[in-house]
């Protein structure tokens, strides 16, 4: 076969032309915001029933929890289960659900959708204090009583609650009373009573003016990992003794 015999011949198709610019299809001026928004909603999707990322506002938790840790939150576990004591939760302010902060005053769902989109959820007049979120930690079942003294110390059912968590109690004058209110309930269905690690500041069941109870709906979810600071990384489990 001779150098000038067709390419084509030997099993090797000739170069097609290149493709001119009039020739491409023009793309959709909406292709950039339609992956936009299929990216937000996915991500939306999974704050939304999956996991999201809290950070500690306040010196309630203290002093497990800093201020201004990350933590990470799933929203599975309660689907199938009743939280257990020890566990911290993460749920919507008493403003959503106490029967006396919340009257009149209950933000519908698309109100509170911009306080969870980054920037947009700190701009003046945005926030809400029912679309707002506490952490606290589940001390008292249904079913339980739950007391608590002046001085933020627990018993349940009658027994004293070991809790190694807690390192600063509410101070109390010489005749056993103090700022913090005592709490002697029993736990209805569906409910469970928080508190927070610092009792001596934790606006928590003991203060709430509607009852202390907190339903299991308004629970968000279990925080379980903290990923910052990165040297206080690691999960965030139970730490309670069984009352004895």
């Amino acid at each position: 076969m001779s150098p000038t015999e067709p390419q084509a011949e030997k099993g090797i198709a000739p170069p097609s032309p290149e493709p001119s610019r009039e020739d491409q299809p023009e793309e959709s001026p909406w292709a950039f915001w339609r992956s936009v928004l299929i990216t937000l909603a996915i991500a939306l999707g999974i704050r939304q029933f999956l996991l999201e990322a809290r950070y500690i506002p306040s010196g309630s938790m203290l002093p497990g929890l800093q201020l201004q840790d990350r933590l990470l939150v799933e929203k599975l576990s309660y689907r199938n289960r009743l939280p257990e004591r020890g566990e911290i939760v993460v749920f919507h302010a008493p403003h959503h659900f106490d029967p006396i902060l919340s009257s009149g005053n209950k933000p519908g769902p698309l109100r509170c959708l911009p306080v969870n989109l980054p920037l947009i959820g700190s701009l003046p007049g945005v926030q809400h204090p029912a679309c707002d979120a506490y952490i606290k930690r589940v001390i008292a079942l249904p079913g339980e009583r739950i007391q608590v003294d002046p001085r933020g110390r627990v018993r349940i059912d009658g027994r004293p609650l070991v809790e190694p968590y807690v390192q600063n109690l509410c101070p109390v004058n010489a005749q056993g009373m103090g700022p913090c209110r005592p709490l002697d309930v029993v736990v209805p269905p569906g409910s469970v009573v928080v508190l927070g690690d610092n009792r001596a500041n934790s606006w928590d069941g003991r203060f709430w003016p509607g009852g202390p109870f907190l339903p299991r709906q308004e629970i968000i979810g279990r925080a379980f990992w903290r990923f910052f600071p990165f040297n206080a990384m690691g999960p965030l489990g139970a730490s309670t003794t069984p009352p004895r």
